[in-house]
């Protein structure tokens, strides 16, 4: 039997950027809009091309899921050498990727088994999912232990940012115009997280130095952490960067922390000058952090 094939979207972030190629994952571009031009994420623009893109338009961008022919087309290639494929989209509360990326298996059913899952996250979260079934579907895994292997993963994934300006998260839906108001004239620094595959509003915080020690308080809630990735819309190292990571070790010694570009899916949301991380929990570390119950990562 061929090893099942892997496909993920745009939003997913590699620390290796081999990674998806290395291991034959197909990523589908997702489309970002500015007016009335239309850019397939990773093709006709990249994260510093967006970043920079943001703060001399004043057209503010919009992200939109690959349509449903993206994804039929690449089902139809792939089923010319397997008839395995795990499909792995960011959240369906982001975009509709993960209905665009369902409704696509119509044409080849009975022909070929296609599992779709929701990460219920993005970016280096879903880049982590995507890279364990990506091995372990090179080492011959069959699509009922990558799904398994997938669900058992996407609990231990989780998110944090905080953004320096409130006009994005205030388009995001995420805080009302009053409350953006305010906080622009406190200079309050939201800090969001992903939960549930929602991005959400958690905290607060006035100075850079307070949120990312609200952001160290995160990640100290784990006795055990398999990675951790920083986001930002560099990847030189700043005085906020080495603030992070130096407060970070005091708890984390053995840990690296590599530096990522958040990508234009969630730049669309929290606008061109956030901070984040991701976190891949330990296993067995469920009791020493709350974790979603894995029955919520959508898959069919």
């Amino acid at each position: 039997m061929a090893r099942v094939r892997v496909v993920t979207d745009s939003a997913a972030r590699f620390e290796d950027p081999h990674f998806a190629q290395d291991y034959d994952v197909v990523v589908v571009p997702i489309n970002i809009h500015f007016g009335d031009q239309v850019f397939r994420d990773g093709t006709d623009i990249n994260a510093e091309e967006m970043f920079q893109r943001m703060r001399q338009d004043t057209l503010p961008p919009r992200p939109s899921a690959p349509p449903v022919s993206a994804f039929e087309s690449v089902y139809r290639e792939l089923n010319k050498t397997t008839d395995q494929i795990c499909v792995l989209t960011h959240s369906q509360h982001l975009t509709e990727t993960f209905a665009h990326a369902r409704s696509a298996r119509s044409g080849l059913l009975g022909r070929c088994e296609i599992a779709v899952i929701d990460s219920l996250t993005t970016s280096v979260g879903l880049g982590y999912l995507v890279e364990i079934v990506a091995e372990a579907a090179s080492e011959g895994a069959d699509l009922e232990e990558i799904v398994r292997l997938a669900r058992a993963t996407v609990p231990r994934i989780y998110s944090i940012y905080y953004v320096d300006t409130l006009d994005y998260i205030q388009r995001a839906g995420l805080i009302g115009e009053t409350q953006a108001i305010l906080g622009t004239m406190l200079d309050i620094k939201p800090i969001l997280t992903i939960e549930d595959g929602k991005l959400l509003t958690m905290e607060k915080a006035r100075t850079h130095s307070q949120a990312i020690d609200k952001m160290v308080e995160f990640a100290l809630e784990f006795t055990q952490i398999e990675r951790l990735t920083i986001l930002q819309n560099t990847l030189r190292t700043t005085d906020r960067t080495r603030m992070l990571q130096d407060r970070l070790a005091l708890g984390f010694a053995k840990l690296q922390y590599p530096i990522l570009l958040y990508e234009p899916l969630i730049a669309t949301l929290i606008g061109p000058d956030g901070m984040g991380m991701a976190i891949l929990e330990g296993e067995g570390d469920e009791e020493s952090h709350p974790s979603e119950d894995d029955s919520e990562a959508e898959e069919d």
